[in-house]
């Protein structure tokens, strides 16, 4: 074998390493990320988007996502949010609109989808049309979640936002589970920062 050969099968092993040391990092993010949304009360589950959930055959789109889902035991009430969001020391849009509880305003058709939209996310599939779509829970095509999504991808779901907004805790109540904690609380060492926030 001549030099550039061994240097090329080095270089090509070395790539290999370092792929597989990336993918075994994400699955340990991924654990981690996990076992914090369990220690919270929560459950894991795996939602994949689709299109077109209110009839026919729905349109199975690219991706899935984990969202941590909490339930209240007094009234079934539930809320999910996006593991990445929940689990972030960082700021999100999602934490954020959380926390601020801006209030509903005027909304017509779905208040939730609405409230959604006037924070500035999405939680849209194809527009305002009758097609439907949501992220729809990998072992039960008929639970489908209308989830918030933002720009910088956090996510909590929309009803969950449109209930806390009026003072309604759906599930949990997420200030105790986000690991951003609420930066609009006197109380937090975050409270009083400099930077003007979004909501």
């Amino acid at each position: 074998m001549n030099l550039r050969t061994m240097l090329g099968l080095a270089l090509a092993a070395g790539l290999l390493l370092v792929q597989a040391g990336t993918a075994m990092a994400a699955g340990n993010d991924n654990k981690d990320q996990s076992e914090y949304c369990v220690k919270k009360g929560g459950v894991v589950q795996t939602r994949i988007p689709e299109y077109g959930t209110n009839g026919g055959t729905a349109l199975v789109l690219a991706h899935k996502a984990q969202f941590c889902q909490f339930t209240k035991e007094k009234d079934g009430s539930q809320i999910n949010v996006l593991l990445s969001t929940l689990t972030t020391r960082q700021p999100t849009l999602a934490a954020l609109a959380y926390y601020a509880q801006v209030q509903l305003g005027s909304c017509n058709g779905n208040p939730a989808s609405c409230y959604c939209t006037l924070l500035g996310g999405s939680d849209l599939f194809g527009g305002i049309n009758a097609a439907g779509g949501g992220w729809v829970l990998d072992t039960d095509p008929n639970d489908v979640l209308e989830a918030c999504i933002f720009p910088d991808m956090s996510s909590i779901d929309s009803w969950g936002l449109a209930y806390h907004s009026i003072g309604t805790i759906r599930g949990k109540n997420l200030a105790n589970a986000l690991r951003y904690k609420n930066p609009y609380d006197p109380k937090q060492k975050t409270a009083g920062l400099k930077t003007k926030l979004p909501f």
